[in-house]
């Protein structure tokens, strides 16, 4: 199988070697085309009703990023301050900001009020804390339809083991505390989990949060999350992308049944993070040594559990490419483990892999790293964050966010 950064002309006009060469390893990239690309398929998904994607910002926070995400008609979800003043900085206007906090403080809910950002809340106390600052105010309420799903049980946000939401035997205590401060709830929102690729879980909780709208007074917008699934085994086993055409007929099947069960038609929403930026980013990082350890065979390189957290997190899978005399290689393939240069037995990208060989020299192309990768990196083991990079529509690179200096690492020290 061609591979996929050849399949795609990830780079552009230049090289893995050459952005190496001018940013340092280890390296986010990121290809512009495949980004817009994927966002187009998320703001089109719904055209028989008014619709809109707000973009889950904590997958992927970089401001050039947010800014196309702007530019081709996508809202955004924001789930802290900081994500609020930086969708803010990025050009984002408050009324296509979405806050869904959980558990915060006043100060962040206030932040919001002040800045007139629609704001969900995800508990009783915090709707009544919400109710406090902003008496008489309008905001939305973050409901669990009972159905979770995604990739690893840390990652589901629905359903009986969570802390997410308000579930439907707490609505009458919901109400009386919209009531007792004069809120009025503007919209309701789920979210069930992160990748799935079965979109079954997320239609049942469609009708599930559907049958729980008909209990309030008329919504504005009834958001049903996001979660939408990217094949991250794409080039090891040939997996097809998430269906989108099969999915959108179902989906707009329920959205008829809402439309018919409330006698109105307010905006839908949905609020995918992951796909909108995941395979529109590689990691690469420089193979510094290959050694032996009984019958295991290890190739050590920059790209430590503190660059991707996901597989030492969540044991997560990303395909792995070899890119040997800056070509991608396929010869000689071996059983080997790709680990980092951190000092954790867990810091491991790709776990007794068949990959081709590896030398000492060679760059490890990690795949499908454009969501929840920088997004989720550290200084651990003071080891410096890496530079972004984007290859432009125009196929040249772009730095969107310099690497680390030790005087960052420093910086806050007293």
């Amino acid at each position: 199988m061609r591979s996929f950064i050849e399949k795609t002309a990830f780079f552009g006009n230049t090289s893995a070697e050459r952005l190496m060469a001018e940013y340092g390893s280890p390296l986010y990239v990121y290809n512009e085309n495949i980004i817009r690309n994927n966002l187009k398929t998320l703001s089109g998904l719904i055209t028989k009703y008014p619709y809109v994607t707000n973009y889950s910002m904590k997958a992927n926070s970089n401001m050039t990023l947010l800014k196309i995400a702007l530019e081709e008609g996508i809202n955004a979800d924001a789930m802290s301050e900081g994500e609020m003043r930086l969708l803010l900085k990025a050009g984002f206007p408050s009324d296509r900001i979405f806050f869904v906090p959980n558990n915060v403080s006043a100060d962040e809910l206030r932040f919001a009020i002040e800045n007139n950002i629609m704001t969900s809340l995800d508990s009783i106390d915090q709707l009544d804390l919400y109710g406090q600052l902003n008496p008489g105010g309008r905001c939305a309420v973050r409901l669990n339809p009972g159905v979770g799903a995604g990739h690893h049980e840390k990652v589901v946000t629905a359903g009986k083991n969570t802390k997410f939401a308000i579930t439907d035997d707490q609505l009458d205590e919901l109400f009386a505390t919209a009531k007792k401060h004069d809120l009025t709830t503007a919209g309701i929102n789920q979210h069930i989990g992160s990748l799935f690729m079965d979109p079954e879980p997320f239609l049942a909780s469609v009708r599930n949060l559907i049958n729980m709208a008909v209990r309030f007074d008329k919504l504005d917008f009834i958001d049903f999350g996001g979660g939408y699934g990217v094949p991250y085994h794409k080039v090891s086993e040939d997996e097809q992308p998430f269906d989108f055409v099969t999915f959108e007929k179902k989906f707009e099947q329920l959205l008829d049944e809402a439309v018919f069960k409330l006698g109105y038609t307010p905006l839908f929403k949905t609020e995918p993070g992951r796909f909108a930026f995941c395979e529109g980013g590689v990691l690469l990082g420089r193979v510094h040594a290959v050694k032996n350890n009984a019958d295991k065979r290890f190739a050590g390189t920059d790209i430590g559990m503190n660059i991707l957290a996901r597989p030492t997190l969540y044991g997560s899978w990303h395909d792995v490419e070899v890119i040997h005399d800056d070509r991608v290689t396929t010869d000689s393939p071996e059983v080997i483990s790709v680990v980092g240069n951190i000092c954790e037995t867990g810091d491991i990208i790709a776990k007794e892999r068949l990959l081709p060989h590896i030398e000492t020299g060679d760059i490890v192309c990690v795949l499908d790293a454009g969501a929840y990768g920088y997004a989720m990196a550290s200084n651990y083991n003071c080891r410096l964050r890496p530079a972004e990079v984007l290859i432009t529509s125009s196929g040249d690179a772009k730095l969107i966010r310099r690497r680390d200096t030790y005087d960052d690492l420093f910086r806050n020290l007293l």
